[in-house]
């Protein structure tokens, strides 16, 4: 993840770049999901249910490699009809939600990587999907080789801003956040 100020500025360079907008500006709503024994959570696994023009359940085993400063992991995905009902299953066989978190996503395709533009409740995010080569030829060509790096997913970076900000919130969205000024600085791991 590269955190930046301005996406509309990324946005441009794509498009002058010739990056084909694969989905435009999208709302999502993701639940996360843990068992009673917190297994997920304390594994560093994520089960995830996400609705935006489709609605997907998805598993995403531990960070397995990070190499300069990019996260490798393993990840299942399915694709569900209804949000409610595959939430009301999760419930039945003993998981519970327990963090909702909003984004807006756009997606760009640009050399065989996928570059997406995420927005969150505390930030601005790029992340480039792709192999090493084609993120090392891309990084300098959108400007954003100085950008800083963080490894850590969404909901981790929640945590520390909260930590850094003192601010008890369990669900990272937009509306948490309306009031709340986010400097990047937050985002850092916290002093213990």
């Amino acid at each position: 993840k590269l955190y930046v100020s301005d996406l509309q500025a990324v946005a441009q360079r794509l498009e002058a770049a010739g990056a084909e907008l694969t989905a435009p500006r999208i709302y999502e709503r993701n639940v996360r999901y843990d068992d009673g024994m917190g297994r997920f959570s304390r594994a560093g696994s994520v089960l995830r249910l996400r609705q935006d023009t489709r609605v997907r359940l998805t598993y995403k085993a531990d960070k397995t490699e990070v190499q300069e400063g990019v996260t490798s992991r393993s990840e299942l995905e399915v694709e569900v009809s209804d949000f409610d009902t595959m939430e009301a299953i999760l419930n039945r066989l003993g998981f519970y939600s327990y963090m909702i978190y909003e984004k807006y996503r756009t997606t760009y395709t640009l050399d065989g990587a996928e570059i997406v533009l995420d927005e969150m409740p505390y930030g601005n995010f790029v992340e480039i999907e792709g192999n090493m080569d084609a993120i090392r030829r891309l990084l300098p060509r959108l400007e954003l080789d100085g950008a800083p790096r963080y490894t850590d997913s969404y909901t981790r970076l929640f945590d520390y801003v909260c930590r850094n900000l003192n601010l008890n919130i369990k669900d990272l969205t937009f509306a948490n956040f309306e009031s709340v000024d986010v400097p990047e600085s937050a985002l850092q791991t916290p002093s213990a």
